[in-house]
């Protein structure tokens, strides 16, 4: 196995190979990146159960396939293969909770003039957030 950078809360990096079948991690690499592990009563987080009906529809090769344990959470996985990278989204049930309580994350951003602003100082006040890219 070689290494996967994975993008979900945070940046990690974990012993894995990314080909046409999926992304294979172990299990430790699976709890490392995402949070999540296998159990008997199925992938849990912490208290939070998702029963899993086919274990074995999430294993690939000696361990488990990224892109199947997200899907079975609520989650996206976009995998980049060129750059060995996967980002792997909140499952949508919290995503809902985010957009029903209109509760955005904490953001940092260089403004127009490369000064750090954060999204902290406007607490309490509406935001609007203009992304573009020149390409």
């Amino acid at each position: 196995m070689s290494e996967v950078v994975v993008l979900a809360e945070d940046e990690t990096r974990v012993g894995g190979a990314i080909s046409e079948s999926g992304v294979e991690v172990d299990a430790a690499g699976l709890a490392a990146a995402i949070g999540w592990e296998l159990k008997p009563e199925g992938l849990c987080r912490d208290e939070v159960c998702i029963p899993v009906s086919d274990p074995a529809s999430l294993a690939l090769g000696d361990g488990y396939d990224l892109t199947a344990v997200a899907k079975a959470i609520g989650a996206t996985a976009l995998v980049d293969t060129d750059l060995g990278v996967v980002a792997v989204s909140q499952p949508k049930a919290q995503r809902n909770v985010a957009v029903h309580d209109m509760m955005a994350p904490e953001l940092v951003l260089p403004d127009l003039d490369g000064n750090q602003v954060s999204t902290a100082g406007f607490k309490g006040r509406k935001k609007m957030l203009v992304v573009f890219a020149s390409w």
